[in-house]
């Protein structure tokens, strides 16, 4: 279109002039001596810059060269235009590839990778220039490359000058007083500072931590009877001790003392000098405190050794503040498992450990094995299994391990620490045999439980808590079957004497219409809760293979035996108000359902909550002695004794006053007596046997008074029958009329057989017959 405007303004203005008559050739045509020839405008560059100029006969037109676009607008008045460059980055005219951006040129473009990338893999891809490498930042200072740039930051210990953007060093010593502590002399360095320990204090070689006090004392040879190979040991203890006290003494790397210590450990276990507790304490306590010695001074976070007869693992934690989160330590024997805060302490110095050290022959050898096979003394107590030989007999069932950690106050832990050990002899707990959780304790010189409480064990693992640290074991104690068959035989034949008496209180409870009431009421449902009771009793308390089972026997029993204490307790308080109220008064069921079976469920919630593990013991499927969890039981108990005894007083002292009233309801004040005195005697009967279960589990029973519980327990059905329905002249009368009815229908039956027979016989035989049943 544009060619077709130019060569129609150049054929018109070459006819004006042609008609005009001012030149012969035409504009566009060159004259010479044979014409007009064709004038080529292209040689003199006549288009200007960034254009093609195109002759034509007569004429010429300019086209823009690539990448440029004309500005001239076709007015008919001139054919020059200018060529401007096209952006087409702008424009969106071309698509670069991914990542990668557009960048024009004159009459042209290309894609380029951004600043701070390069191009790769054939100029196809671009990939992250890391200025770090360039060293961009300068001394004391550390560069972080981010893509496509960097920054820099200045490197602990430094600043940065705002002045000249230098990192320059910081005088912590000058900033921060007591740095090092009391008993340090801070000296700066570049970028840091070290704490120089006074004479007698020592920060174990961690030079920024503040110096606490160094005993040796406790590597002292302490008797004659120490073997040489211990006292060489202690020796070389003895010397380290001292260089950390000198603070310019040569020190011994932290790895080099443990290697010695394990050397010499091994040399002890192998040669068996380890007969006797005191020997074995001293052993154990030197094992204990070259540990505190030496896990500062080691420098791996966690460090494992392992000789012939030891095997160890220890962690280390340094710096400013005090570390956090879980501590797990593991040897081919056992587990710990704490906490940094508990390892480090409240007065943190700048550094915390943990280590665990394991012996591998510590427990088999027989040389010493029966001087450490023994509880402490102040254990015996709580050990009720006796045979005719003697006590209880302990093993080991486990490698002996030492737990230590930095924090020097490890008598009484905040939170408790975790050990788990794989048994030597995996062996199942049974009625003959159960797993308890002992440390070395060295006072005394034998395995002690106080502090360790048992978590749960398997036939191949126990898992121990305890809220100190020592050396730990777990200790295997065998003792015989402690109930004999008498116990078992009289428990077995009272409770199925127990079940059939109360079968037949709650029949009479409920279907003798001649003694309903409030009062049958209650002693229905107390039969009722004994039955029950005496039926868990009898079927699942030795359940005790099954944890989840025993818990629940458990939880029945104790909800049954305290809900037939409340009924006793609902029993007293309606005598009280039958003898008060003068005979008017009747509780509400709302009132004795919520007493008799919400009372005992609320407190059964509670103990549930309170402590789960409380039901359930490793003998029986009743509540555990540990913690004091058995006073949810009898605390309960003595509350209703108390009140039920109370309640009885005052209705005896107002039977009194009726008695010598004027004119006395004598019948109805002799049937509340007899009421009260079966009452008095039920709660005599029933509770004081839970008093004699007190004093039996609490103190060290005597054979006299477990027959005698066993003997009440077993028998308080029989007893509740013969008291409230034996004696009970009602009762009696309805047993007669029922016993009567059953042989009139007997007699009935044989009337009626007897009569059928006769009527084939003579009349005569008849009569007399008749007259035989007449006088029957």
């Amino acid at each position: 279109m544009e060619l077709k405007w130019t060569l129609l303004v150049v054929l018109l203005l070459g006819l004006s002039l042609h008609t005009s008559g001012s030149s012969s050739c035409s504009i566009g045509y060159q004259e010479s001596k044979s014409g007009c020839h064709d004038e080529n405008e292209c040689e003199s560059n006549i288009c200007g810059n960034n254009s093609k100029c195109i002759n034509t006969v007569g004429s010429y037109y300019c086209n823009c060269n690539d990448g440029f676009r004309s500005t001239t607008t076709y007015n008919f008045t001139t054919i020059d235009g200018e060529c401007i460059d096209i952006n087409e980055c702008i424009e969106k005219t071309v698509e670069c590839s991914i990542g990668k951006v557009c960048v024009n040129s004159i009459g042209s473009h290309r894609c380029e990778c951004p600043y701070g990338y390069r191009e790769t893999r054939g100029d196809s891809e671009c990939t992250d220039v890391n200025e770090c490498e360039l060293s961009v930042c300068g001394a004391h200072s550390t560069c972080t490359n981010t893509p496509g740039s960097f920054f820099c930051s200045c490197s602990s210990g430094f600043y940065k000058n705002e002045k000249n953007s230098s990192c320059e060093d910081i005088d912590e010593c000058k900033n921060q007083s007591g740095l090092c502590g009391l008993h340090a002399d801070c000296q700066n360095h570049p970028g840091s500072y070290i704490c120089k320990c006074h004479h007698g204090y020592s920060n174990y070689g961690n030079d920024q931590s503040k110096c606490i006090e160094i005993t040796c004392e406790q590597f002292e040879a302490e008797t004659q009877n120490t073997p040489e190979k211990l006292k060489s040991l202690r020796s070389l203890l003895m010397k380290s001790c001292e260089t950390l006290r000198d603070p310019d003494g040569d020190r011994n790397l932290g790895e080099v003392l443990l290697e010695n210590l394990f050397t010499s450990v091994d040399q002890l276990l192998s040669e068996g000098n380890l007969a006797d507790s005191d020997t074995l304490s001293q052993f154990l306590g030197t094992v204990e405190n070259s540990m505190h010695l030496i896990g500062p001074q080691l420098k791996e976070p966690v460090t494992r050794m392992e000789t012939h007869n030891t095997y160890a693992e220890v962690a280390v934690r340094q710096g400013k503040t005090p570390p956090t989160g879980s501590v797990i330590l593991s040897t081919d024997s056992a587990h710990f498992n704490t906490s940094w805060e508990t390892a480090a302490g409240e007065s943190y110095p700048g550094f915390a450990f943990a280590a665990l050290v394991s012996y591998k022959d510590l427990n088999t050898s027989s040389d010493y094995f029966s001087g450490i096979g023994r509880i402490s003394q102040e254990d015996e107590s709580s050990e009720r299994y006796y045979t005719k030989k003697g006590k209880v007999t302990y093993q080991l069932n486990s490698r002996v391990v030492t737990a230590v950690i930095s924090n020097p106050e490890t008598k009484q832990l905040t939170d408790p620490v975790t050990l788990v050990f794989k048994h030597v002899e995996e062996r199942a707990e049974s009625k003959v045999m159960n797993y308890s959780c002992v440390y070395w304790n060295e006072t005394h010189g034998a395995w002690s439980g106080r502090g360790c409480v048992r978590a749960w064990s398997n036939n191949t693992h126990t898992e121990c808590s305890c809220s100190h640290l020592s050396s730990f074991a777990v200790l295997m104690a065998l003792y015989p079957i402690k109930d004999t068959f008498a116990l078992v035989l009289i428990t077995r034949v009272g409770l199925v004497l127990s079940l059939v008496c109360l079968l037949l209180c709650i029949l009479t409870f409920r279907f003798c219409r001649s003694i309903q009431g409030t009062r049958n009421s209650i002693h229905l449902h107390l039969s009722v809760c004994l039955f029950i009771a005496d039926l868990v009793f009898l079927c699942g308390i030795s359940s005790t293979h099954n944890r989840g089972a025993c818990a629940f026997v458990a939880g029945l029993l104790h909800f049954f035996f305290l809900a037939a204490f409340c009924w006793m307790l609902l029993e007293g308080v309606q005598l009280y108000r039958m003898v008060v109220l003068v005979f008017q008064t009747t509780l509400k069921h709302l009132y004795l359902y919520a007493v008799g079976y919400g009372a005992p469920l609320v407190i059964v919630i509670i103990s549930a909550i309170a402590y789960p593990r409380g039901y359930g013991t490793e003998q029986h499927c009743w509540l555990s002695l540990e913690g004091d969890f058995i006073w949810s039981f009898f605390a309960p108990v003595c509350i209703i004794i108390i009140l039920n005894s109370f309640c009885f007083i005052i209705t005896v002292w107002k039977l009194a006053e009726k008695f010598s009233s004027l004119n006395p309801d004598l019948s109805k004040l002799r049937m509340i007596r007899g009421f009260t005195v079966t009452a008095v005697a039920q709660l005599c009967v029933l509770g004081g046997m839970w008093v004699f279960g007190c004093f039996l589990f609490q103190e060290e029973g005597t054979k006299f008074m477990l027959y005698l519980f066993t003997i009440l327990n077993s028998l308080q059905g029989a007893l509740i029958f013969f008291m409230h329905c034996i004696l009970s002249k009602t009762v009696r009368e309805e047993y007669y009329k029922l016993i009567g009815r059953v042989c009139s229908q007997k007699e009935k039956k044989y009337s009626e057989f007897s009569t059928n027979q006769s009527s084939n016989s003579q009349h005569p035989l008849r009569s007399d017959q008749t007259r035989r049943e007449s006088k029957i």
